[in-house]
């Protein structure tokens, strides 16, 4: 039964990343805005869902981190984002982009596990 809900937990985590997108993307920001709020929020929420999963051993757990937030977060679409500011010669577009993601999703998903395990 697990598998089958982290099924429908990732198509729903899809459909969320999706309309966030879409909304964000009406604001026509220099940088690919969308990706960066949804990766930076799915990593704050993961490490939320980890910090939960260790204390707990909760399955539920599972089902939201590895199904909604699988969904939800991509790390792919910014792979293709960065190649785009790439080929159209914005080094410091890419730089900002693409570092600017990693560091700053990585602290959001430090800050959540931090506030689940303090």
């Amino acid at each position: 039964m697990i598998p089958l809900l982290i099924a429908v937990a990732g198509g729903l985590g899809a459909t969320c990343r999706f309309v966030l997108d879409s909304l964000i993307s009406r604001l026509r920001a220099p940088l690919p805005l969308g990706t960066l709020v949804i990766n930076v929020t799915g990593s704050f929420l993961l490490g939320l869902v980890t910090g939960w999963l260790l204390a707990t051993g909760n399955q539920w757990a599972a089902v939201a981190g590895t199904g909604f937030l699988g969904g939800y977060t991509t790390f792919s679409t910014a792979s293709v984002e960065a190649a785009r500011l790439l080929r159209a010669g914005r080094g410091w577009s890419l730089l900002l982009h693409a570092g600017g993601m990693v560091v700053v999703s990585v602290a959001a998903a430090a800050l959540g596990l931090w506030l689940v395990l303090s």
